[in-house]
């Protein structure tokens, strides 16, 4: 019986993944970028809860809280799934950016790691400092990728940055050799 190697793990893989590619990291937008969400759990409860605190006889009344976090709740996982399932892909050959536009529609877009000229990032202030979001921009030959709210801009710029110029690096060799 042949010896398994237990110090190999499973590559991760994703849909659409090609036979020799391999994924470097993924990552999506910072959680602030779902805020409408957020607002549209508290709003229908806040505006809800006014009634029983004014006619406070009528006991029926303090159930309207209730019905407006249970809407407000299903306004919010509405924006959370198509937060959770909008995700940016990286592989040692292109970016796949997978958008989610409602329960069924998902926009799905590939750039390859060589058409990349270049990529900057933006801390937008006080706000992005503290809560750790900034815009990404990848410059490429026919326009700009631009990804707002990214999580950690930083280090994706690294990691991003670390990938394309691995890239460059393979055709530079690549284009010696030929």
């Amino acid at each position: 019986m042949p010896k398994k190697d237990d110090d190999q793990k499973p590559q991760p893989s994703f849909d659409g993944q090609r036979e020799n590619e391999n994924l470097l990291f993924i990552f999506r937008r910072h959680m602030i970028a779902m805020r409408k969400g957020f607002y549209l759990l508290v709003v229908p409860l806040a505006v809800l809860a006014i009634p029983p605190l004014i006619w406070q006889d009528n006991l029926y009344l303090f159930l309207l809280p209730l019905v407006g976090f249970a809407v407000g709740l299903l306004l919010f996982m509405y924006h959370f799934i198509l937060w959770y399932y909008s995700i940016y892909i990286v592989t040692d050959q292109r970016i796949r950016q997978v958008t989610q536009n409602g329960f069924f529609k998902k926009d799905v877009i590939d750039l390859r790691l060589s058409k990349i000229q270049s990529i900057s990032y933006n801390i937008p202030g006080f706000s992005g400092d503290v809560f750790h979001f900034g815009t990404l921009v990848i410059h490429t030959f026919v326009g700009d990728l631009v990804i707002h709210h990214v999580e950690h801009p930083v280090k994706i710029y690294n990691k991003l940055q670390s990938a394309v110029n691995d890239v460059v690096d393979k055709q530079g060799d690549y284009e010696e050799v030929n």
